[in-house]
């Protein structure tokens, strides 16, 4: 068996970008997954963009002791670690992607400490930037 999971997109325009991401594990867990393939996505210019920055995180996790959300480099940059519920809104203040060596504009997701029947639910509202 694996995890349950789904990745759905609520809004994909030329600028913002928002996905819902749920979970419903076996105890398995996930690890290192790209949970948005920026090379996917089209700008109003008719070109992917080339990284994320990110407007907003909801987020309810139970019974993971934590869900990490990354940045894809050669040395993935650590964008949120999420425990509990909470809503991280960086208001104008957005939290751009480092765009470390290596990096592809992906967000991926891990999961710690998986048992079965723990789950997460968590939604990005990011922006699109070339």
């Amino acid at each position: 068996m694996a995890d349950a999971v789904t990745s759905t997109v609520i809004s994909d325009g030329n600028r913002n970008y928002k996905i819902k991401l749920t979970n419903i594990s076996d105890g398995t867990g996930e690890s290192a997954v790209t949970k948005v393939d920026i090379s996917t996505l089209l700008m109003n210019t008719g070109l992917a963009p080339s990284y994320f920055a990110v407007k907003s995180i909801e987020y309810d996790v139970q019974a993971f002791s934590s869900v990490v959300l990354y940045f894809d480099a050669t040395t993935d940059d650590v964008l949120a670690v999420l425990t509990g519920q909470g809503y991280f809104d960086y208001d104008g203040a957005f939290f751009n992607d480092p765009q470390s060596t290596g990096a592809t504009g992906d967000i991926k997701l891990t999961t710690n400490g998986a048992s079965s029947g723990a789950t997460y639910d968590i939604t990005l509202s990011l922006i699109k930037k070339q």
